[in-house]
């Protein structure tokens, strides 16, 4: 197979886990998750479902699922048959692989048996990481393509990579870790169905600080996690424009980073204000679901790509 082969498999790899990624905030935000009933891998006890609204789209996401696995498996094949064998592009492919099967175990379980809104919401979870490492595998492929001198890990000679201390990379992974939990507060907004519990933004009722008791103390927890994240991002991004020793690579990244997590706190306005209009939510969840994944996986790039330009080659 051909690198350019090779890169237009990713890209659709990418490109069905984002579909899999959207077609399951869909079945959320419509209710639809029992729209097959407890049957899995069928339907209501048939292949082909009954056609209502919530069978069709739960039938919908569980077919593109399926499809996608297939993909996500046949990309790790092809992965470890490449020659040269690249460390890193394994383990990215493998990583795709993993939490896939992760994510259709969890959906086969909150399907067959009753699952807690606590445990429903790591499924999104699951479903992001699967979705950024198909994403950091088609940029490798992207990046090897345009650098083939390159080495497979990405470094560079050491007079080049000294410039960029470690403490960037550990900054980064703070950040991400930190991302993934307010990520987690805004699954368990959607699946305890508490975002009503404020109304208006920024205010959450017209208060500051709202009585944390319900949907509002959720709903506000998730809004005062998602400002700091928009200052731990931005703090980041100014971190690595001056720390980046010039790369452009890096401070594109940073900028990206915070462009995206600035878009994501109007969109959660965006959500607010749409609460009273279901049609229209519906778009609105899924944006701030498409925006906080591209910012997610933009993170975990910034993260691998400072790891590897901090050291030098050996």
């Amino acid at each position: 197979m051909t690198a350019k082969t090779y890169r237009l498999l990713n890209f659709w790899n990418c490109l069905g886990m984002f579909l899999v990624l959207i077609a399951g905030v869909v079945v959320t935000n419509t209710d639809s998750g029992r729209g097959c009933g407890t049957d899995w891998p069928l339907c209501n006890g048939k292949f082909v479902p009954a056609y209502t609204l919530e069978s069709m789209i739960e039938y919908t996401h569980r077919a593109v699922s399926g499809l996608e696995g297939l993909l996500v498996a046949a990309v790790f094949v092809v992965t470890l048959m490449r020659k040269p064998r690249s460390g890193e592009a394994v383990f990215y492919a493998g990583g795709s692989l993993l939490f896939t099967i992760a994510q259709a175990v969890l959906g086969m379980m909150a399907v067959i048996w009753p699952t807690s809104d606590a445990v429903l919401a790591i499924h999104f979870g699951i479903s992001m990481i699967a979705f950024t490492f198909t994403w950091l595998l088609y940029a490798w492929s992207r990046r090897r393509a345009s650098a083939p001198a390159a080495s497979a890990a990405g470094r560079r000679p050491a007079s080049a990579a000294s410039a960029v201390p470690a403490a960037l990379f550990r900054a980064a992974i703070a950040v991400i870790v930190y991302c993934y939990g307010v990520v987690y507060l805004g699954a368990y907004v959607r699946h305890t169905d508490s975002a009503g519990g404020c109304i208006g933004w920024p205010l959450c009722n017209g208060r500051f600080v709202p009585d944390l008791d319900g949907a509002a103390g959720i709903v506000f927890a998730h809004r005062l996690a998602g400002a700091l994240l928009f200052v731990f991002i931005l703090v980041l991004a100014l971190y690595v424009n001056r720390r980046s020793g010039g790369r452009r690579e890096l401070s594109s990244l940073g900028f990206v980073s915070f462009a995206l997590v600035a878009a994501q706190v109007l969109s959660g306005w965006l959500v607010t204000e749409t609460l009273g209009n279901e049609d229209v939510y519906v778009f609105t969840s899924l944006l701030h679901t498409i925006i906080v994944t591209a910012m997610f996986s933009a993170l975990c790039l910034l993260a691998i790509r400072s790891w590897q330009l901090s050291r030098p080659i050996r």
